[in-house]
């Protein structure tokens, strides 16, 4: 890692000679050591004038209208520069490791923390000033640790954190039963249980499907390995050793993960076999929006996409538009994950409850390495990352926030992620390459659990000893994909 960030303060000193770039006025005012800092040396001028910056945005952010507002803001901002913001026109999954070099890559691209970070080894990215940022201290540690590399003891940023991806759940408040409040609020708090705890959940998904209306509780595609990993950590298992960055160590079996895994199959009896592939990710919106389905897990940022089926199915029902949209959003409710039975079993009368451990992620912003205007980017950046553009991104999208001050503000669901993520109940993905290993075998894995709940005498997963061995063998998949690429 130090010879290749011995190559990279090669490389960024010659682009600043090349280029004569650097950061604006502003960032040299904030923080004038930013100047003197090899590895953030490309911002050391003043903007380009005159230039087009491509940003790569998330699909869905596109589709409601945020990526608009936000550059045509700082498009009217930075005018008298001649700085304009345009879509980059790429799919959101777009490899900048095979764009930049052909000048095809984004100059600003937001993505997950993994998606990003793997660009740091090839020098696809360049570090961020990330202390002259205005808004530096209201990202917390654990947020800007998703996007840190260090060199000789000192910190790089490769990256500044917009929101927090993590799992939530989506429930139909008009779905629940009549006498909730009676039958199914033990603490009396005031929350129904089957949002609460994981076996009340269950209880319900299963009288729903018992009762024979082709409608079902509880419903997620289990192959997914964002949303089914974290039934593993709840239980002891890990994706990499040291705190996720070792790939010298691969720990999806770890501790009690079986028993995350028994969790998974005991909640795949009660959905469908949409539940073995993708099927669900795709028509979670519509089902919710019909009724089939009560409950979902899901990112908060699709928030916007609930409400849009949703409207439309009380639009067909002959209401305004108005009055649906109003109604769609009383009845779609955003939680938090359930608690988890300490025992893993989805049957036992008042468990001992543990949380959920999700896996989560820190959406972002980064600077291509391949842009001709490093400092036009950084404005950029720094402008998209501002507390007005957050809490907008927030509103439009139900994003949720990973700076403190956007958070509180916020409330709610927000806050309470926003404190998960402190608390060490979300699990950030890990930020090195050989984390691109993991999804295969572990999507294999959760197919093939999703899958037995639905064989008849040809079950492979009969006993906690079957899945905990069926998770050494994803453990040594990925270590053998990770060794035999590096070798």
């Amino acid at each position: 890692m130090k010879r290749f960030f011995g190559i990279l303060l090669v490389v960024l000193l010659t682009v600043g000679q090349l280029t004569g770039c650097g950061s604006t006025a502003a960032v040299n005012e904030k923080d004038p050591s930013a100047q003197t800092d090899a590895l953030t040396s490309i911002y050391n001028g003043e903007l380009e004038r005159n230039v087009t910056l491509r940003i790569l945005e998330n699909d869905t952010a596109i589709e409601q209208g945020y990526f608009k507002q936000l550059i045509d803001a700082f498009n009217e901002k930075y005018k008298d520069y001649g700085i304009v913001a345009v879509d980059a026109n790429m799919d959101q999954r777009s490899n900048l490791a095979d764009d930049g070099p052909y000048g095809y890559g984004p100059d600003v691209l937001y993505q997950a923390n993994d998606s990003i970070m793997k660009y740091v080894e090839g020098k696809h990215i360049y570090p961020i000033p990330a202390e002259s940022l205005e808004h530096y201290s209201q990202i917390p540690e654990h947020a800007w640790d998703a996007y840190k590399s260090e060199v000789d003891g000192k910190a790089y940023y490769m990256g500044v954190p917009v929101n927090i991806q993590t799992s939530m759940l989506f429930y139909r408040k008009d779905m629940l039963p009549k006498d909730w409040e009676t039958n199914w609020d033990k603490n009396k708090n005031k929350v129904p249980d089957m949002v609460e705890n994981w076996n009340d959940l269950y209880k319900y998904s299963k009288s729903i499907v018992e009762s024979g209306t082709g409608k079902y509780g509880y419903m997620r595609s289990l192959y997914d390995v964002y949303f089914s990993s974290g039934f593993l950590f709840s239980y002891g298992g890990y994706i990499f050793g040291d705190q996720n960055t070792s790939p010298e160590e691969v720990g999806l079996s770890a501790g009690n993960a079986e028993v995350g895994a028994n969790v998974l199959l005991q909640l795949a009896s009660v959905m469908n076999e949409e539940s073995i592939d993708d099927s669900i990710t795709v028509n979670g919106y519509s089902r919710i929006a019909d009724g089939t389905y009560f409950a979902m897990m899901t990112t908060p940022d699709v928030y916007s996409l609930f409400i849009k089926e949703l409207t439309l199915e009380y639009e067909k029902q002959g209401m305004s538009t108005e009055d649906a949209k109003a109604l769609a959003e009383e009845n779609l409710v955003v939680a938090g994950l359930p608690l988890l039975p300490a025992s893993g079993d989805l049957t036992e009368e008042n468990p001992e409850l543990i949380p959920l451990k999700a896996m989560g992620g820190i959406n972002g912003y980064a600077i291509s390495a391949y842009t001709k205007a490093p400092n036009a980017s950084l404005a950029f950046v720094e402008f998209a990352t501002s507390y007005e553009m957050i809490m907008k991104r927030q509103e439009l999208l139900g994003s949720i926030p990973a700076h403190s001050d956007a958070a509180k503000a916020t409330g709610g669901v927000s806050e309470i992620v926003f404190n998960n993520l402190s608390e060490g109940n979300i699990v950030v993905m890990p930020s090195i390459t050989e984390m691109v290993q993991v999804w295969s075998p572990a999507e294999t894995f959760f197919t093939d659990l999703a899958k037995d709940a639905f064989r008849t005498s040809d079950k492979k997963y009969t006993s906690l000893e079957e899945l905990k061995n069926g998770l050494k063998v994803v453990d040594q998949q990925i270590y053998d994909a990770i060794h035999t690429l590096s070798n």
